[in-house]
């Protein structure tokens, strides 16, 4: 009989360049070689080096790309700190919020936490402007172009959802990513709220590609080892995306890219990925009580069954960046 073909990893993260997710297994090699098989050793000395690992792989990624991108761009004032330890002027939208009516309602109510996987992993497919940033006064969104935006934010009144905007409790106009206005702007054609009106733009080209490679090989690289039980690679690629998404910025850390605007946007997306998910979450019946960061929405019902408009279930029970997990349960209501 002919031989059986042989057995391919799923793929589910897409195409990620097979040079770059051996990078990642033979780093992880190399640790356990130097550490004599100490996991722990191992797993210190490739946390320790994840700054400088991530951004070899970044570069190699960007080989043979389509843009060149500003590694250092003079950076606007409103994405420059203003002290040592305080924080610019971008208003990111990260939720912290929690629907009032079902924790204070007669009604007892069982409440499943579930976790968004790898958040900023997932975070990293988004629109991320290529040079530096120009001002753009037209009020315009163009869809090709990315930085940060001034803009007015629209009323929310809507006591069961959470506001894309985040938990902002200032009025007036603010400063937000581009994937914060995206995620406004989806939440307008929905028909929750009226556009945002853009004051100001500070924006450049843009592509949703730009870390598309390597998002892909730290996802792929995630996938395998968690299908062969390795979470030793699994803490190594969690390390290298998270790190690379809080360096990137005006960190001292991380003295090879300072793009502010990048590390906004990606933690915008992680956001509206979350916030996206309340929503779909409603619509499915189930009932949202609580959204927090950028990786948990807390809900009520029947969560592994409820499907989307066309039948497919809508929380797939898992640990890919597409599913999500339950790490804890909790009980609301009765008058408290």
């Amino acid at each position: 009989p002919a031989p059986a073909p042989a057995v391919r990893p799923h793929r589910a993260t897409g195409y990620a360049a097979e040079s770059l997710v051996g990078a990642i297994a033979e780093r992880v090699q190399e640790a356990l070689q130097g550490a004599s098989g100490d996991m722990e050793a191992a797993q210190a000395a490739l946390i320790k080096s994840a700054i400088p690992d991530v951004m070899e792989l970044f570069r190699k990624s960007r080989v043979g790309g389509r843009y060149e991108h500003s590694e250092f761009p003079p950076t606007s004032d409103v994405l420059k700190k203003r002290s040592q330890k305080g924080a610019d002027q971008i208003w990111e939208g990260r939720p912290k919020w929690r629907n009032e009516e079902l924790f204070k309602g007669s009604d007892l109510h069982e409440v499943s936490v579930l976790d968004m996987n790898a958040a900023y992993c997932a975070g990293m497919k988004c629109w991320l402007p290529i040079g530096r940033l120009v001002e753009d006064a037209s009020g315009v969104h163009d869809t090709k172009k990315s930085g940060v935006h001034l803009i007015t934010p629209s009323e929310w009144d809507h006591a069961n959802l959470p506001n894309p905007l985040g938990s902002r409790k200032e009025a007036g106009d603010v400063w937000v990513p581009e994937e914060l206005l995206r995620t406004l702007i989806w939440a307008a054609d929905q028909g929750f709220c009226e556009r945002p009106i853009i004051r100001k733009s500070l924006v450049s080209g843009a592509t949703e590609g730009l870390l598309e490679k390597l998002r892909r090989a730290l996802a792929q690289a995630r996938e395998t080892a968690i299908a062969e039980g390795d979470e030793l690679t699994v803490e190594y690629v969690k390390s290298m995306y998270s790190k690379f998404v809080s360096t990137i910025g005006e960190s001292t850390r991380n003295r090879e890219l300072r793009r502010a605007d990048w590390m906004h946007n990606i933690r915008s997306k992680a956001a509206g990925n979350l916030v996206r998910k309340a929503f779909k979450a409603h619509a499915c019946g189930l009932l949202v009580a609580q959204v927090s960061g950028t990786d948990e929405l807390h809900v009520v019902g029947d969560w592994r069954n409820a499907k989307t408009p066309n039948g497919k279930l809508a929380f797939p029970e898992g640990r890919g960046l597409d599913q999500v997990k339950q790490k804890d349960a909790y009980t609301i209501g009765g008058g408290r």
